[in-house]
């Protein structure tokens, strides 16, 4: 058996020459395929936040559009008629004033009284007139005398001078003696049926039939006559009365004299009395842009009270169509009152209105918008002319007034 002694391996041998294993190609491929496949997450990352962007861009120019609901006017008659607010007044009413001096005597009749024409009021003493009527009387007297002395004294110088005993001065002085006796008679004359008239009102009397509203007076007070600031009675007469209520101006040619209207008074569940138009003020209040219209009312239970506040309800058949917008559509910037309207182009352009009457939640508009137009609704503060908008999918309608119809 033969052994090989380790002398004999030596270092040029070929178990020397075996090669250690080394995956380089391996490594290689892991390197570039996690490069790859880095490469292609950073990618994947950017075209994601790319997109992102975009998405964001387009969000932030879509959000840069308001959005807007809007309306548009429409042509409307009140269903249910217009109240006007009226004024009941009394047919004719008088103050009472004094026309002589003197002090109260007395007095007959009280607040509430019923009066009828030339009824006695009160009574007023009046010793200084009375002395002044006395006085006139002895003077219209005393010319009298006079006067028929000078006639008979002028008719014998006028026979007289005929017969050539007197002159002709002598006659004319007797003649010229006779007219101012003449004419003192008729003065006195005069000056008597002043103060007789003037007597007569010591006697103060109702003027017409009616109710004495209001007395002044006091047994003994001192009286000064024509005191226009102090009334002694104040009489209206009640049946029947005026009513007087205002018509908008684009009303104002519907209403004629003879129409019917009726007159509420108090509560809304209160009585309505019908009442005639006896005429208008045929102009148009610049102030209210208004027209005065007075009715004529029966009372003659004396339901109504003078001066007390009514209604007046005019039916539709008497109204017109107007122009109708909800009122949160109104923009309320400065003195004027302006909308929002979009046009074709869906661009804002404010315009100013003028309105009418006010239906709660709608009012009535004037001039400024037609029934085209589209009105935004709930305009933002910012809103302003020139700026771009989007339409509502959705066109909101204005909330129903239960006293307005569509026509």
């Amino acid at each position: 058996m033969s052994t090989t002694s380790p002398s004999s391996i030596g270092p040029g041998s070929d178990e020397h020459k075996t090669e250690p294993v080394r995956p380089r190609g391996r490594h290689r491929f892991i390197l570039l395929s996690g490069g790859a496949l880095l490469l292609i997450a950073w990618a994947g990352g950017f075209v994601t936040q790319f997109r992102q962007r975009q998405v964001a861009t387009a969000d932030t120019k879509e959000l840069a559009v308001p959005t807007v609901a809007v309306v548009s006017p429409t042509f409307t008659t009140p269903n249910s008629g217009l109240d006007l607010p009226a004024e009941v007044d009394a047919w004719q009413e008088a103050a009472i004033h004094a026309r002589v001096n003197g002090y109260l005597k007395s007095w007959l009749v009280d607040i509430g009284a019923h009066v009828k024409k030339d009824q006695l009021l009160a009574e007023i003493d009046t010793p200084d007139l009375d002395q002044q009527l006395a006085q006139a009387q002895s003077q219209e007297v005393l010319a009298q005398k006079s006067l028929a002395l000078a006639i008979d004294t002028n008719t014998r110088y006028q026979e007289l001078l005929k017969q050539g005993v007197v002159s002709q001065l002598d006659a004319d002085t007797q003649a010229s003696s006779q007219a101012t006796n003449q004419a003192n008679v008729d003065a006195f004359a005069a000056n008597l049926r002043y103060l007789q008239q003037e007597v007569a009102f010591k006697r103060v009397t109702a003027p017409f039939a009616g109710i004495i509203t209001a007395r002044n007076v006091n047994v003994g007070d001192l009286i000064t006559a024509n005191n226009t600031s102090f009334a002694m009675f104040h009489v209206q007469q009640t049946d029947p009365l005026r009513v007087y209520f205002r018509v908008p101006q684009e009303e104002a040619t519907n209403i004629t004299v003879g129409q019917t209207f009726h007159v509420q008074v108090g509560a809304e569940t209160g009585e309505k009395y019908p009442g005639k138009v006896i005429s208008t003020s045929d102009a148009v209040s610049p102030d209210s842009r208004t027209m005065l219209v007075e009715l004529q009312v029966d009372n003659a239970k004396n339901e109504i009270l003078p001066g007390s506040y009514g209604s007046i309800k005019v039916p539709t058949t008497v109204l017109g169509k107007m122009l109708i917008l909800p009122d949160n559509t109104l923009i309320f910037r400065g003195k004027s009152l302006q909308v929002a309207v979009v046009n074709a182009s869906n661009v804002v352009q404010l315009q100013d209105i003028k309105v009418g009457r006010d239906f709660g939640i709608q009012s009535e508009v004037l001039s400024g918008v037609t029934e085209s137009d589209k009105v935004i609704v709930n305009p933002s503060d910012s809103l302003t002319t020139g700026t771009t908008v989007r339409i509502a999918a959705v066109k909101p309608t204005a909330s129903p007034d239960p006293g307005v119809q569509k026509k």
